[in-house]
């Protein structure tokens, strides 16, 4: 019985390990974000206040903009190898260990990982809590992190700081309802902005940029289910945490609602309503999709050979190596490219554009309305 103790000891001691240091950064940030902002705004301020705990979140954000873009990059090549996944599965369903060894083969043959594109939140993962936690700590008037250990006034400060008649270290639950104020209101309307930008956040990211096939089957009503669970929990959560901290969910929901659909406009998942929509733009600006689509893939890959992909592939209809027309060209009626026939994403793309039956381009808009004037 002694052995489990000892194993929980050593567990907390570890986690103590990794957390210790992670909050004394995140308590220097916010220290130094708080100076800054002081020498602008004044200090003992909770605007000051509130806009350090933005600064915070900024700050650590940009620095994990690496890890966002390595774990989407690793999400991307397992999305896009998913179609040669399941033509194995068809053929070796009945053995699998014929199956798992076709798969390591496949992924290694294309470098990928499936655990790559999990590695990279599991390392943001501590410190997002840290950050958390300091703050946290600091609303409720407890120094957490070794900046604010040696500046103890800097808690202080926090606790009594008033941001818009609203206390930054109180929250909307109250055991005396008669004592509803300011601090109420602020907190309702930070918990309502904090969960909409959660629901926005995962809608904008099942239905932009999701392949039609992730959309069915258990696990897809799965996905749609937690796409309403998540944001009900956020509102009890929000009841209880403090409007200091709230600011910092608030802006870091914000971050990563931008931070998404910038990536989904502008480097889409092949074979997704967005990537589509990508190609559209492309196609208007007279680029070509494909060869966009590949230089990116191979400068992931490592593999950049710009030589060859220019002249293999060019804009406008030129000559490929092989002395052809390059199929993808501009058509004689100025349609824009298109892609031919045998483009194996036909089939995805066309399927993808069934679901979106109401689109219609600003073209084509422009010629019916012409047209029902005439008439």
């Amino acid at each position: 019985m002694t052995m489990v103790p000892m194993l929980l000891a050593g567990i907390g001691d570890f986690f103590n390990s990794i957390m210790t240091p992670l909050h004394a950064a995140m308590s220097f940030v916010l220290m130094w974000a708080y100076r800054f902002w002081s020498m602008i705004i004044g200090a003992d301020q909770g605007v000051t206040w509130a806009v350090s705990i933005m600064t915070l979140v900024v700050v650590v954000r940009t620095m994990l903009i690496p890890l966002f873009i390595r774990q989407i990059n690793s999400a991307r090549n397992m999305q896009l190898i998913q179609p040669k996944i399941k033509a194995l599965q068809e053929k070796y369903g009945a053995d699998r260990q014929k199956l798992a060894m076709e798969q390591q083969k496949l992924m290694k043959e294309e470098g990928v990982s499936a655990t790559a594109s999990c590695v990279p939140l599991l390392l943001q993962m501590p410190i997002f809590f840290a950050l958390y936690q300091v703050l946290y700590a600091a609303a409720n008037g407890t120094a957490l992190g070794y900046f604010f250990q040696q500046n103890p006034e800097l808690v202080q400060s926090l606790v009594n700081a008033k941001f818009m008649g609203a206390s930054l270290a109180g929250h909307f639950w109250l055991s005396d309802w008669s004592q509803f104020g300011a601090t109420q209101v602020l907190a309702l309307i930070l918990v309502v902005l904090m969960t909409g930008l959660l629901f926005l956040s995962q809608r904008q990211l099942m239905s932009k940029n999701m392949p039609p096939e992730a959309l069915t089957g258990p696990m897809a009503q799965q996905q749609k289910m937690m796409l309403y669970v998540f944001p009900f929990i956020y509102l009890f959560m929000g009841a209880m945490i403090p409007v200091g901290v709230l600011v910092y969910w608030v802006t870091n929901n914000l971050w990563t609602f931008v931070q998404q659909w910038i990536l989904i406009h502008n480097n889409p998942t092949p074979g997704t309503p967005a990537y589509v929509d990508w190609e559209e733009r492309m196609i208007k600006q007279g680029k070509d999709p494909k060869q966009i689509a590949e230089e990116r893939r191979a400068k992931r890959q490592g593999k950049r050979n710009t030589t060859t992909t220019t002249t293999s592939r060019t804009v406008g209809g030129a000559p490929s190596n092989d002395g052809k027309p390059n199929p993808n060209g501009p058509r004689a009626d100025g349609g824009g490219n298109q892609p031919p026939a045998s483009d194996p994403n036909r089939v995805a793309r066309q399927q993808i554009q069934r679901q979106q039956p109401n689109r219609q381009s600003r073209s084509g808009r422009t010629v019916k309305k012409k047209d029902d004037k005439s008439k």
